[in-house]
């Protein structure tokens, strides 16, 4: 493309852009004369003038009193002795505001309205657009920046809104659009000292999901078994509708108020950090029901959890005696949480008329189901002390039975007898002195059966964390980092170049990622004094089999065990005196709370710590922290209202189009993998020399022939040399991978669930740039292979994947014959022998080593 010129101060642009940005951005007066002209002289088809539109290559030169060459000593300002470079702007010391109009040498156009013809960017062709990015960038960051936006003259009628400022589009949103229910605040007196909360009625919020359209054809009304054989002997948990807890309590209802529909409520709560200094804080208290899938909850996007409440952040400075500051914010959570809980009590029990969104009737019954937090959320939730299990009634170091709910709702009963008869029954129930805790009056509910493992804290930011510190003091920091430097790389294993022992603030994802690998950098380590690593070896399979093992819950309870049998290997090494660890106890629970609740992903807490980010941190950063809580709740009613109206806007689009009814299915047991391979080789032409030498396919030739296990090496290179290869150069693939069919019928896109690399290394300028080569190891059928177990199976690694030339396909087999379209290298490893009875691993080795 030709360079082009600038008519006012001979700059040269390369491209029409360039020269466009050039006049918007100029200091220069005359090229701000023409960038100003040239709005005047735009096309306007409203007036029906005819103009050729701009050629890039040749951009518009105007004419007149005003356009044209200037030189440089024209361009000099009035009353400036001192001459001035071209495009650089004078600044007056007294007055530093530059107002071209003060001149008496020029004057330019007045600048007009924007133009009909001007194209708009597509980001503002729609006003729900301009609003939805407007609004979500925070009412105090950007407020005055878009009434000043919206102000130009003609720009709201150009692109059709019907606002000029954020106060008029505000309003329509508060008044126009519907959304969850408004924020209520409110104050709680505890102590004689009022705390500010501010919160919604969970009733409303309740029937705004439960009739919210995009749910309605996936919403579940009844409980159902699910089996995995036709015996009907193993029984399937998944959906919280298949387990235990649902069926229960449909049994009770329908016993005393027959045609019940339950609507389990999952509360989650959990304080975070908005800030990252100030150390300023937030508590926000979650809620969903669990009649939608747990796929949908999976989904931010999909809306399924509301903010219920914000509570109450305050430190209670004054109060200086540790034990009774605890009592008082302890006694703060429930009367709070009580608070917005209090409408269950009466609606579980009578029910509530609930439609649904396709408006389907029904008497709905919420009902407290479970309780999501961490591990202070869950002892603050059922009163019991630190250290102790929220699920036991047992000291710390003991397994024990559940807790008595009985026992402890007498306790409670005590206050009536004064303080001190109430703090001793509590303390002979086990618990806190609470005065009301927010579950004493909900109907059936347990809320010591109702606390949910907590798989982000209990297991990968609590057991993984405890795990690398025991072993970091049983091999060695320095051992086990040099390990992870050497695993070789490969699809969803992440390496640590630096190691594992000094990473800080590591995350749950992180940890999720070191568990992969762990039990493959330790099992050649030696322990201090020649210690048998043995048990060491089975103590971590025990753990981290029971991290992979929840498909199955008979094989949880056999690697805890094995756990059990072999984790004194810590106290003989002197890491640990003993295993008084709440979360390791709480591992004995899970079982239990799956044939309840269904599986843990129904209940994770993960979902609400990305809520945290959305619902929290950005609430708190788009407001200017004056009356914060009051603008972090009228910020999220605004975004709900968009985000509401922009789905409606989408459901209007598609033009109705129905969905059929969802009906709950278990989900699949055999899972359906489509290979997928780039349209077009990463090279086209790779000739054989270095397919041996870059690819380390040695004995390419040699795979050309037959397979024959009576001929030995030997013999096979011998044959393969009278062989004719008629072609020198292969179309080569780096990457081939393997999609998982969408299971669950929503229409999500497939996921890819493995790959495998085969490319060479490449070097680069720097060190820094140099890539090294990747040559993954897969499982290869010999077609007896099933979906499960390794018989019919043996390991190879993949050297190279290609296609021959389609013109050497006739030459090389027989018309009858087909081959299949993509090929690859490999080099085989030894088959599988007996696993080692330590670590259940099995030992392979190279067949082919230095050529032979």
């Amino acid at each position: 493309m030709p360079e082009i010129t600038c008519p006012s101060c001979d700059k040269k642009l390369a491209s029409i852009t360039g020269y466009s940005q050039h006049l918007a951005k100029t200091s220069n007066p005359a090229c701000h004369t023409l960038y100003l002209s040239s709005w005047r002289f735009a096309p306007d088809p409203a007036n029906d003038v005819d103009i050729d539109t701009p050629d890039s290559n040749n951009p518009l030169h105007f004419e007149g009193d005003f356009f044209w060459t200037y030189a440089e000593n024209e361009l000099a300002w009035p009353g400036s002795d001192d001459e001035v470079d071209v495009g650089q702007a004078p600044v007056d010391e007294e007055d530093s505001d530059f107002d071209i109009n003060d001149h008496n040498e020029w004057e330019p156009p007045a600048a007009p309205a924007l133009p009909t013809g001007q194209p708009i960017d597509s980001a503002i062709k729609q006003p729900s657009n301009i609003i939805y990015h407007a609004q979500l960038n925070g009412p105090s960051s950007s407020s005055t920046a878009f009434s000043e936006l919206v102000s130009i003259e003609g720009l709201s009628e150009k692109i059709g809104l019907s606002f000029k400022n954020t106060w008029e589009l505000n309003k329509i949103i508060d008044n126009e659009l519907p959304g969850h229910p408004k924020f209520k605040h409110d104050q709680i007196v505890v102590a004689n000292e009022a705390f500010d909360i501010y919160y919604r009625d969970i009733i409303e919020c309740i029937k705004a999901l439960f009739s919210d359209p995009n749910f309605a054809d996936v919403l579940a009304f009844a409980p159902g078994c699910h089996y995995a054989d036709k015996d009907e002997a193993i029984r399937l948990y998944h959906e919280m509708h298949t387990g235990k807890w649902w069926c229960n309590s449909q049994k009770h209802l329908d016993r005393e108020r027959p045609g019940a529909t339950i609507i389990p409520i999952i509360i989650s709560s959990d304080k975070t950090q908005v800030m990252m200094f100030r150390n300023k804080t937030a508590y926000p208290i979650y809620m969903t029901i669990r009649n939608i899938p747990k796929d949908i909850h999976w989904k931010p996007s999909c809306q399924a959890h509301v903010l219920l409440a914000y509570l109450p952040t305050t430190r209670l400075e004054h109060v200086t005696n540790k034990a009774a500051h605890r009592q008082m914010l302890a006694n703060l959570y429930h009367a709070c949480v009580g608070c917005i809980l209090a409408p269950l009590a009466a609606a579980g029990i009578n029910g509530i008329n609930m439609q649904s969104g396709d408006g389907i009737m029904c008497r709905g019954h919420p009902l407290f189901a479970c309780f999501a937090g961490d591990y202070p959320e869950q002892v603050l939730a059922t009163t019991v002390k630190t250290t102790q299990c929220p699920k036991c009634d047992v000291p710390s170091n003991e397994l024990g039975l559940a807790t008595d709910l009985g026992a402890v709702l007498d306790a409670l009963c005590a206050l009536d007898q004064g303080g001190l008869a109430f703090v001793r029954a509590c303390a002979d129930a086990g618990i806190k002195p609470i005065v009301h805790p927010f579950w004493e009056g909900l109907p059936y509910v347990n809320i010591f059966e109702s606390i949910t493992p907590d798989i982000l804290h209990q297991l990968y930011q609590g057991l993984v964390k405890h795990l690398l510190t025991w072993l970091s003091d049983a091999c060695s920091s320095m051992e086990i980092d040099a390990q992870c430097r050497r695993l070789p790389p490969n699809h969803h294993i992440r390496l640590f170049m630096k190691g594992i022992t000094t990473l800080s603030c590591v995350s749950g994802t992180e940890h999720n990622q070191i568990c992969r690998f762990l039990l493959s950098i330790i099992i050649d380590i030696s322990l201090p004094n020649n210690m048998s690593s043995a048990r060491l070896l089975c103590a971590i399979c025990g753990l981290l089999d029971f991290f992979i093992s929840f498909s199955m819950l008979v094989l949880l309870d056999e690697v805890l065990n094995l756990f059990d049998d072999n984790k004194d290997i810590f106290i003989d090494l002197g890491i640990r005196n003993s295993f008084n660890l709440p979360k390791l106890h709480f591992t004995a629970h899970y079982v239990h709370t799956i044939q309840m609740y269904g599986t843990m992903d129904n209940y994770n807490t993960e979902y609400t710590e990305c809520l945290h980010i959305d619902l929290a941190k950005d609430a708190y950063r788009s407001m200017n922290h004056r009356n914060e809580l009051g603008q972090m709740t009228t910020w999220l009613e605004w975004r709900e209202k968009i985000f509401r109206h922009k789905k409606y806007i989408q459901w209007r689009l598609i033009k109705n189009t129905a969905h059929p009814h969802h009906q709950p299915h278990p989900p699949e047991m055999t899972f359906c993998h489509t290979q997928m391979m780039t349209k077009h080789p990463t090279i086209k032409a790779v000739t054989l020399d270095k397919v041996a030498n870059e690819y380390g396919a040695t004995h390419f030739n040699e795979s050309t022939l037959p397979v024959n296990t009576a001929v030995t090496a030997r013999q096979l290179k011998d044959q393969a040399a009278d062989i004719h290869i008629p072609f020198q150069r292969l179309l080569v693939f780096h990457k081939v991978k393997w999609l998982l069919d969408n299971v669950c019928g929503d229409g999500d896109p497939p996921v890819t669930v493995d790959s495998v690399h085969a490319c060479p290394g490449r070097s680069g300028k720097f060190t820094s740039d140099s890539v090294a080569p990747q040559f993954d190891t897969v499982f290869i059928n010999d077609g007896t292979g099933r979906s499960l177990g390794i018989k019919g199976y043996q390991i190879a690694q993949v050297r190279i994947i290609f296609l021959i030339p389609p013109k050497a396909i006739p030459k090389l087999f027989l018309s009858t014959f087909q081959p299949p379209k993509h090929l690859a290298y490999i080099k085989w490893f030894s088959p599988f022998c007996i696993p080692d009875q330590d670590h259940g691993l099995h030992k392979v080795s190279r067949v082919i080593k230095n050529g032979e």
